[in-house]
């Protein structure tokens, strides 16, 4: 297939990049710095040469929009909308203009749309959609309004020959330097992988390869429309999810941080704590009624998995180096 894959050089971008090349799709990407093969340049919000990439394509995986990994600041959360909204809503032109449009438009959304909360967990049909919850932030809403805008743009956009689906992910868990799992696992490495202000807040992710499996599964089924989570079937608390990743780690304790201490370790991150402290209880209700199964549906499982791979990365690169210096010695 013809795949496009706007803003696809993030690391969720990457992950899908590198496995549907594998599998012998033809993949462009968009991006604003092209720098390499099957790049092609564009500014995620008007016109231009790039969307005859689209004319013709089989597939539009729409990544783009700005790191969620930052301080929420007003101009960063205002960036974050922006930035989703104009680039779906150009993606949605191109769409539209194509004399041979894609026959189907997967489109980036996100889990945080869901409510916080402990009780129970969020599917499609009966999971509540956040915003009015009491007692959390009052800044928590926006990413929330994000997510609603960011669906809505692909909603009313005028693709009639072209099948659309949201991608309400989770956290995408791979061994790639700069993910999430690399920021957890470092965290486990220090000793600092312990519960977060208290840690009962669910933490709902999704392994890098059932995430590219429920992406071609979704490409596939000619039935599946509207928003579907990728999530794996088990979420956790995130002293449990931190309690396993040590295990497969080989690192006994994880010390505890206040909700203080989160404050401190995000801002020195330049992060936000919305992504530690807010309970995402999400569950695959629509990919699990229509057959598709996971290969990682348990965290624990899934963590020894991922730490294997990132040791045999790391082997593979001091193996790399070895067989450099070897060389330049000779």
């Amino acid at each position: 297939m013809k795949i496009v894959i706007p803003g696809g050089t993030g690391q969720v971008g990457a992950i899908l990049n590198r496995a549907l090349t594998a599998a012998g799709h033809e993949v462009t990407v968009l991006t604003r710095r092209p720098a390499g093969r099957g790049e092609v340049p564009w500014d995620g919000e008007t016109m231009g040469p790039w969307a005859e990439a689209i004319d013709g394509s089989d597939v539009v995986i729409n990544l783009a929009g700005r790191s969620v990994s930052c301080r929420y600041t007003p101009a960063n959360l205002q960036a974050m909308m922006d930035s989703r909204v104009h680039s779906t809503r150009v993606v949605g032109e191109a769409i539209a203009a194509a004399a041979r449009p894609p026959r189907v438009w997967l489109q980036m959304s996100t889990a945080t749309i869901y409510a916080h909360r402990f009780d129970a967990p969020h599917d499609e049909d009966t999971g509540v959609i956040g915003g009015t919850e009491p007692d959390v932030p009052g800044y928590w809403s926006f990413s929330v309004d994000i997510a609603k805008s960011w669906e809505r743009e692909q909603e009313q956009a005028d693709t009639s020959h072209t099948r659309k689906v949201a991608l309400r992910s989770a956290m995408v868990m791979s061994p790639d330097r700069g993910g999430v799992f690399d920021v957890l696992l470092w965290m486990a490495r220090l000793g600092l992988g312990g519960p977060v202000a208290g840690g009962a807040q669910y933490v709902s992710w999704i392994h890098d390869r059932d995430f590219v499996r429920a992406v071609e599964f979704l490409i596939d089924r000619d039935d599946a429309t509207g928003p579907v989570n990728l999530a794996a079937p088990s979420p956790l608390p995130q002293r449990a999810l931190m309690r396993a990743l040590r295990a497969a780690r080989g690192v006994p304790v994880g010390l505890p941080a206040t909700k203080w201490m989160a404050e401190i370790g995000a801002f020195v991150l330049r992060t936000d704590t919305e992504l530690l402290l807010k309970s995402r209880r999400v569950v695959p209700g629509r990919l699990l009624e229509a057959g598709f199964t996971f290969d990682h549906p348990e965290w624990p499982e899934a963590a020894d998995d991922l730490v294997r791979r990132v040791r045999g990365r790391r082997d593979d690169s001091i193996r790399s180096e070895q067989t450099s210096t070897a060389a330049q010695r000779t």
